[in-house]
C-alpha cells in the first residue's frame, strides 16, 4: 500500500463508524467513476504483471506440483 493510501486510512479509522461508511462510499464512487470496470491496474500492478510476463517469457514459472492448494 502506497503512503497517500495509509495515510487516507489512518484518517478514515480515527472517523465515527458511520462516518466511515460514508467515506468508504465516497472512495468506491471516485474508483467506479475512474474505472467502471475494475480493469485499469495501478503502477504498481503493472509493474508487477510486466515482470511475470519477462519470468514467463524466459521459461521461469512455478509447476502446478509446488502450489500447496489446501
Amino acid at each position: 500500500m502506497g503512503n497517500t493510501a495509509q495515510a487516507i486510512a489512518s484518517m478514515v479509522d480515527i472517523l465515527p463508524e458511520n462516518d466511515q461508511q460514508l467515506a468508504y462510499e465516497l472512495v468506491k464512487k471516485l474508483l467506479l467513476a475512474w474505472d467502471p470496470d475494475f480493469t485499469k491496474v495501478t503502477p504498481e500492478e503493472a509493474a508487477q504483471l510486466e515482470e511475470a510476463e519477462r519470468n514467463f517469457d524466459k521459461g521461469e514459472t512455478v509447476s502446478m506440483d509446488e502450489i500447496d492448494w489446501d
